[in-house]
């Protein structure tokens, strides 16, 4: 695995929560996946974002207007309707019929994930990410995998 893929993976597992998906709920991860564009999936990340932008660990590192968070709600909004109720409507009835509510929730951190893996695989962001190795000790980690593999 390279370095850039790794800081991917991690940041990956950081903004994602483990889920147990049904068939139904995947046919609706899918659909909305299929469903939405690259921009769409931009703007859900700046979505994502402008919201994280007010915590207070780091909202000092943030020029995130109320403005800039009244847009993007209003963008996401816009697009949850639209995959929900017309793009995924089928998937997303049967689902929420055999799988109940959560589905949802399930099927938009699908979405999510995707949208962040294509951020953290621009370029720039990934040889940003790839600057962690410079900080990683690459001996305890062997070590740790090692001490995994023996019995």
């Amino acid at each position: 695995m390279t370095r850039a893929r790794l800081a991917v993976a991690l940041m990956a597992s950081l903004v994602s929560g483990a889920a147990s998906a049904g068939v139904y709920t995947d046919q609706l991860s899918k659909c909305l996946v299929d469903s939405t564009t690259t921009e769409d999936r931009t703007m859900l990340v700046k979505w994502l974002f402008t919201a994280a932008s007010v915590h207070p660990a780091i909202s000092s590192l943030s020029t995130v207007t109320p403005a800039d968070r009244y847009a993007a709600n209003q963008v996401i909004g816009n697009l949850f309707v639209k995959l929900l109720t017309d793009s995924c409507r089928d998937s997303a009835r049967t689902a929420l019929k055999f799988e109940g509510a959560v589905t949802i929730q399930q099927s938009f951190q699908v979405l999510g994930q995707v949208a962040g893996m294509e951020l953290f695989s621009n370029p720039q962001v990934a040889a940003v990410m790839a600057d962690l190795d410079k900080h990683v000790d690459p001996a305890k980690l062997r070590a740790l995998t090692e001490e995994v593999a023996s019995p």
